[in-house]
């Protein structure tokens, strides 16, 4: 049972208004309609490599810091490889050379790495934003996406949305929930990560805010 205490409890009631306002997004909004250009679809996918490529690589720096050690799953959640695979698909071989960070983008990307070197409590914010995300709405945008922009059966151009060391989402939804609510921060921390987490979510419709 959860408390009101409890930080997925205080992250879900407190990023409510954007989290709808974030599914209200033009963007979003011509995505779930199916009306994406694959131009845009791409720049996404970019913008996506960019932000995990930061977000995980300050994981991995915490990955024994007790305020993050807890929610690290390299092997179920990183999305780094798979956004790899999903630009070599649309832009080619050499798609690190045709591809760059947008200043939406990088702003988000510079916000990561500071919380990652110096409050990395706060990380906790930015890795339930998009893991969550994607685990829930995220597999949607995938079914949409490949009949949309007429892609593979294969699930190419999409790895990022298959998460093939999960078998059940909704099962490892609930342990993550159970990590975070495990630990070990005062009431203030707890605000100031549900802070955070807004903060992310403003990032992300800025980026996406083409």
């Amino acid at each position: 049972a959860c408390s009101p205490m409890d930080l997925s409890e205080l992250l879900k009631e407190g990023t409510k208004e954007s989290h709808d306002r974030a599914e209200n997004t033009q963007f979003v909004k011509d995505f779930l309609k199916g009306r994406i250009k694959k131009e845009l679809f791409k720049l996404a996918t970019v913008a996506l490599y960019f932000t995990y490529s930061a977000l995980e690589e300050e994981m991995d720096r915490n990955k024994d810091n007790p305020v993050f050690a807890p929610l690290y799953f390299p092997v179920e959640l990183h999305r780094r490889e798979a956004l790899a695979k999903d630009l070599k698909y649309f832009y080619g071989e050499d798609w690190k050379e045709k591809i760059q960070c947008s200043e939406a983008t990088q702003q988000y990307v510079d916000r990561i790495h500071h919380v990652g070197q110096h409050e990395p409590e706060l990380l906790v914010a930015h890795a339930y934003t998009r893991y969550m995300g994607d685990l829930s709405g995220g597999q949607v945008l995938k079914k949409v996406a490949q009949r949309a922009l007429k892609l593979p059966s294969t699930e190419e151009g999409i790895q990022f949305y298959v998460f093939d060391n999960i078998s059940n989402a909704q099962q490892f939804k609930q342990l993550y929930r159970a990590r975070m609510n495990a630990l070990d921060l005062d009431k203030n921390t707890k605000e100031r990560i549900v802070e955070e987490a807004n903060k992310a979510f403003r990032f992300n419709m800025q980026v996406l805010n083409k």
